[in-house]
């Protein structure tokens, strides 16, 4: 979907990344997955430059490395959280939403979630409700935003925020907003609990953080949702324009001009069409796909 001359993979360390010896695990992996050589890792929940320097050094192929190694740190500069403000901004127009005064929730302020939130204040939003694994803040006149980090980075939570209610993580859902961003865990969006989002727009920036059977009832419910792969896609964009030697500057014209292209093309199909985000930008990508299969004569 993203026009990457790449296949797409996961891989993950069981184990919990604050209390184990992080270096030595992560050194364990990439020794494990040396001989993978088409396999490139990068940085995703739980890792960050640090660990993709460790892979480094032991296989000599990973991305997302720290600046010292000529890389591009994508959670520094929040590659992810670029292309989901570059992808409100396209998604708005099909609502009617002027962003200049919008009011954001964001589930999971984290390393997608921080940097979202700064993205999107610069168009004007307001940001109203935030949360992390210990619970949530509300403000219905804004949050602090960089206020917010730093309490975040002190004490680790955002409900150690002073001017704000705090809330129970999945009570962040029914708070009324223009946009939602889910940027944490996956599945935090389904069946049981859709139907109590109040939210015109969602744009998903973690992976599969909304059921698919919930995102068709957001979205019948008016409630425009633009799926994981076409919003989120900012971090992988970034690490194959790193791959191939690119620079950061050439990493946000690359994240901005994706991202916009497949939002508009997915969106103006879902609007002439009546069919559903999810449904149109897997179509598209399957067409990609096998376009691509054709000129290697592999159909």
């Amino acid at each position: 979907m993203a026009g990457l001359p790449h296949g797409g993979g996961k891989s993950g360390i069981i184990a919990d990344p604050k209390t184990v010896n992080k270096e030595q695990v992560i050194r364990t992996f990439a020794r494990g997955i040396k001989n993978l050589l088409e396999y490139i890792p990068g940085p995703d929940m739980g890792t960050d430059e640090a660990s993709m320097a460790y892979i480094y050094d032991e296989t000599s192929r990973a991305v997302g490395l720290p600046r010292e190694l000529g890389g591009i740190p994508l959670d520094e500069m929040g590659a992810t959280g670029y292309g989901v403000a570059v992808c409100a901004d396209i998604a708005k127009d099909y609502i009617n939403l002027d962003l200049n005064g919008a009011r954001l929730t964001i589930e999971g302020f984290g390393n997608v979630g921080k940097p979202t939130a700064r993205f999107l204040s610069e168009k004007g939003m307001i940001l109203v409700g935030t949360s992390d694994s210990k619970g949530a803040i509300y403000n219905s006149k804004g949050l602090d935003i960089e206020e917010l980090i730093r309490i975040k980075e002190t004490t680790g939570s955002v409900t150690n925020y002073k001017d704000g209610e705090v809330l129970k993580t999945t009570d962040l859902l029914m708070v009324s907003t223009d946009v939602f961003i889910p940027a944490a865990r996956p599945d935090v969006i389904n069946e049981a609990n859709s139907d109590v989002l109040d939210a015109k727009l969602v744009i998903e920036g973690a992976n599969i953080p909304v059921t698919e059977n919930a995102e068709k009832m957001l979205h019948d419910r008016g409630i425009l949702v633009v799926p994981d792969f076409v919003a989120n896609a900012g971090g992988v964009i970034t690490a194959s324009v790193e791959y191939h030697g690119g620079t950061e500057t050439v990493a946000l014209d690359r994240i901005k001009s994706t991202i916009s292209r497949n939002t508009k093309e997915i969106l103006d199909k879902v609007y002439s069409e009546k069919t559903y985000p999810r449904e149109t930008a897997i179509g598209i990508a399957k067409q990609r796909v096998m376009r691509a299969m054709k000129y290697r004569e592999w159909i």
